[in-house]
């Protein structure tokens, strides 16, 4: 049983190491997208205060 124990802990640790990184990434890519969206209110927030004050 020691054998099966010790094929499973180097998985287990890979699948763990995987699901961190895959978490890491879209952890990154939701900052960048709400960034985005911030970045774009704001722009069209300026374009509706210039056209106001035509």
């Amino acid at each position: 049983m020691a054998q099966t124990t010790q094929l499973k802990e180097p998985t287990m640790y890979r699948t763990l190491a995987l699901c961190a990184a895959v978490l890491f990434a879209l952890n990154l890519t939701a900052c960048n997208t709400v960034r985005g969206i911030g970045q774009d209110v704001k722009k069209a927030g300026e374009v509706i205060e210039g056209a106001g004050k035509k």
